[in-house]
This record gives C-alpha cells, structure tokens and sequence, in this order.
C-alpha cells in the first residue's frame, strides 16, 4: 500500500527520486501516465495490470470513452528507477501536470501521484476545508 506525502525535486534531466518507502513496489518498473487534475500517476506494475484491464473495458461505442483511452495509453510510459530509485519524466507529461523544480509525491493506496508542489499545497488547502462535506457527498458510493 503507497501511504503519504513526499516532497522532492526534478533534476536538470527532467529525473526525480522516488520515495524510499515506494521503491520497493516499482523495483520491476512502473508505469507513468496522466491522472486527473493535471497530475501524474505512478502505477507499480500489478496496479497497472488492473488498471489497463478497467479502462480497456470501457465501451468502445462512446466517443468519450475512446479519447480517454488514448489519451491514456499514449501519455503512458514505461520506467524502471535506477540504483538512486530514480526514474524520468517525460517532458510532454512534465507540460501536462505543469511540473516545476519543486514537486510532491503522494501515495494514493494502489498508486503515486506526482504533483507540482504549489498546485498540491492549494488542493490540499481546499480539500481540508471540505473534508467533512466530500466524505458525505460519498456515502453515495458506499464510503
């Protein structure tokens, strides 16, 4: 399970370390890809199995189901970190989530996100205040 908040940097090439704690669920590699809210997910390689089999199983009669799998699977890149737990990030995703030097690492039980450090802090900020409330809204789903 990928638990908590890491802040780190990207390098020069457009690198950054994982956490120490996460590395051993990446250590065959991982997947890195667009999530919502303009950040990048991380998925370690069984998590990714299970994710292409839910997007691929979304009907391939809606338009919007076929744009979200391209873009999806077209973003999606395949890394394996270095001995410093390093991996890259391409630079069409770095434009994607707006990454600067100063980036956050988050574990989202089944995957990490990578995030800007500034776009994390305000979201976090704004989650915070509706914390309470977003749980409610979720009793809908069952939570």
């Amino acid at each position: 399970m990928l638990l908590g908040e890491y802040q780190h940097s990207l390098d020069e090439k457009g690198r950054i370390v994982l956490p120490s704690k996460f590395r051993t669920s990446v250590v065959d590699g991982c997947v890195v890809t667009k999530g919502q809210e303009r950040c990048l997910f991380i998925f370690p390689p069984n998590q990714w199995a299970t994710e292409e089999e839910r997007v691929n199983s979304l009907p391939r009669t809606d338009q919007r189901a076929r744009r979200y799998a391209r873009s999806f699977f077209a973003s999606a890149d395949n890394q394996t970190p270095d001995k410093q737990g390093r991996i890259q990030v391409t630079q069409r995703l770095r434009d994607y989530a707006g990454l600067g030097k100063d980036v956050t690492i988050v574990g989202v039980s089944d995957r990490m996100e990578i995030w800007d450090t500034e776009t994390w802090e305000r979201l976090q900020s704004e989650a915070d205040e509706y914390f309470a409330d977003i749980e409610e809204a979720l009793s809908d789903y069952g939570i």
